[in-house]
């Protein structure tokens, strides 16, 4: 997903950084925001949705 993020947008992005987990966590933040969250949606996200939540972000 961080390779489809920045080759839509890697004109926007000076840094994008991956940080592991544990317990299934997977949040996505732009500019320490958080746009999506698998623990409060219990869904882990589809690349579309993600990549909407970024632009929206970031454009």
């Amino acid at each position: 997903m961080a390779e489809e993020i920045l080759l839509a947008h890697g004109q926007y992005i000076s840094k994008l950084t991956l940080i592991p987990s544990t317990g299934g966590r997977y949040e996505v933040t732009v500019n320490g925001e958080l746009v999506y969250s698998k623990a409060a949606t219990k869904v882990f996200p589809e690349l579309r949705e993600i990549m909407e939540k970024v632009a929206a972000k970031l454009t």
